[in-house]
């Protein structure tokens, strides 16, 4: 009998070990917290440039931040890890997220 696999999404069936870290990836992420009217988006801009990454950050009417990031799955984790960290303006409390593939649609980052 042979066990599913572990990983799901753009991983699936994957060897974790020999995962792609050039491989172009989408990542979809809501940040929750008081994360608006502080700087929150153009930070998320600004380190996600650094980083080589399309994509976007806006304001959602609950209160949260969406953001968008395209590019190679290394940068795309440094980004979630940074959105997840303490380094932040104002106070991030919980980051939802997942990966997908890219769909190219963005040129450069954008804030909204």
């Amino acid at each position: 009998m042979s066990l599913p696999p572990i990983h799901q999404g753009a991983t699936a069936g994957r060897d974790p070990e020999r995962l792609d870290l050039e491989e172009v990836l989408r990542l979809t992420a809501v940040v929750h917290g008081s994360v608006q009217g502080v700087g929150f988006r153009w930070w998320t801009a600004r380190h996600a440039e650094r980083l080589g990454l399309h994509g976007s950050a806006v304001n959602n009417t609950d209160g949260t931040v969406g953001v968008i990031a395209e590019g190679p799955r290394h940068a795309v984790r440094d980004l979630l890890k940074a959105l997840n960290g303490g380094g932040t303006p104002g106070a991030v409390m919980k980051v939802d997220s997942h990966y997908g593939p890219a769909t190219g649609e963005f040129r450069g980052f954008v804030t909204g």
